[in-house]
């Protein structure tokens, strides 16, 4: 279930000479240099800067369970989704029981947010009974149907997956263009995008700029949180797809809680802006509140993410869950480069380099050595 290989990073180190006057200096003062270089070794600085470096992360475990009669010619049988999403959740917390399970990741005063991917529609999005599991297990726990909220960034999108506050009971948002965003939680990024009808910033620029501006006056490396992330919700969980995406490699667990979740987000899409996905992750809006990720593999898409394509889209038949976000893309990221080889498709390493960067910021494991993947049987 993994891929052969994994993308790496690797930078260029560059020789320079030594120009003669400075290899005389230092053949004159090495003692007095060899003694500065002990004293930066052991300064309190220097101690202060290792302390700085991320610790190792302990391994992962990333669980799955897979049923061949979940899904039949594209269509969930939800009795069973639901039975392995309750075995998946009570695997990864280690509770005796589902209710004590779902107990151990909130509590009834947390306005709960599940974040489905609902741009791959009827088909392929986060399907109904994995998300009615989890709410089934929220309120079991104690959590109110009010304090629930179902969101993804567009309600077309959300309609076609099968989200609707009438057929669920809870509550389910979209994101509304331009004021759906909280414009007291900004995320920068050093990569430029060009603001668009919709971004929160749009109208008040085009304002300010008159009747003909260009392109280039458009252009923005601010982004706002939506109000779902900035004041909504205290807990989070978060249920992507097992999907590529065509500009970033893989559109899953981290994908799924950043991108759609900021406007001025075509940028982050692309493999130049890509790099900051992990940044937006790891901001205080996100990071803290997310409890766990249960990506959905019924169906498993390995190019034309994330929407729907059922030229490279098939029943994979398979859940997957794990407190470890990064772990997840991981397996996600391996897969698809697996099925792509067998497919004579182009790699997506390069793409998905920012999943090693998660890791070295200590948002996850992304080593395969540090992963274990572990099945949990629903019957």
């Amino acid at each position: 279930m993994q891929a052969r290989n994994s993308p790496s990073r690797q930078g260029e180190n560059e020789a320079f000479d030594t120009p003669p006057p400075l290899r005389i200096f230092a053949a004159v003062h090495r003692p007095l240099l060899a003694a500065f270089a002990a004293f930066v070794c052991l300064s309190p600085f220097r101690a202060e800067a290792q302390q700085d470096t991320p610790q190792k992360l302990p391994p992962s475990t990333v669980y799955f369970s897979q049923d061949p009669d979940v899904i039949d010619e594209f269509e969930e049988k939800t009795a069973i989704s639901r039975r392995m999403v309750d075995r998946l959740v009570i695997a990864v917390t280690g509770a005796p029981d589902s209710v004590q399970a779902w107990k151990s990741l909130v509590t009834p005063e947390d306005r709960v947010g599940i974040k489905v991917a609902a741009a791959g529609g009827r088909y392929f999005g986060s399907h109904r009974g994995i998300v009615d599991a989890i709410v089934k297990g929220l309120e079991a726990s104690g959590v109110p149907r009010a304090h629930i909220l179902v969101w993804d960034r567009d309600a077309a999108d959300l309609a076609a997956a099968g989200f609707t506050a009438q057929r669920g009971g809870f509550e389910v948002r979209s994101i509304v263009p331009a004021i759906g965003y909280d414009l007291k939680s900004p995320f920068s990024a050093p990569v430029l995008g060009r603001l668009i009808w919709g971004d929160a910033r749009f109208q008040e620029k085009q304002k300010q700029l008159g009747k003909t501006p260009t392109d280039a006056d458009q252009l923005s490396s601010t982004s706002y949180f939506s109000k779902v992330i900035a004041r909504d919700v205290t807990k989070i969980i978060n249920v992507p797809v097992l999907s590529d995406g065509a500009g970033c490699g893989v559109a899953g667990a981290l994908y799924n809680l950043t991108v759609p979740n900021v406007d001025n987000w075509r940028r982050f899409a692309q493999q130049d802006g890509a790099s900051s996905i992990p940044d937006i992750y790891a901001d205080d809006h996100i990071r803290p509140k997310v409890v766990i990720t249960i990506m959905d593999a019924l169906l498993a898409q390995y190019a034309g993410g994330p929407r729907f394509n059922p030229n490279y889209a098939f029943a994979l038949r398979t859940i997957y869950a794990s407190k470890d976000p990064v772990a997840i893309d991981a397996t996600a990221f391996r897969l698809i480069e697996k099925w792509r080889t067998e497919a004579r498709l182009k790699p997506i390493a390069k793409l998905s380099e920012w999943l090693a960067d998660a890791e070295e910021m200590g948002l996850g494991n992304f080593a395969e050595s540090r992963i274990t993947l572990q099945q949990v049987y629903s019957k």
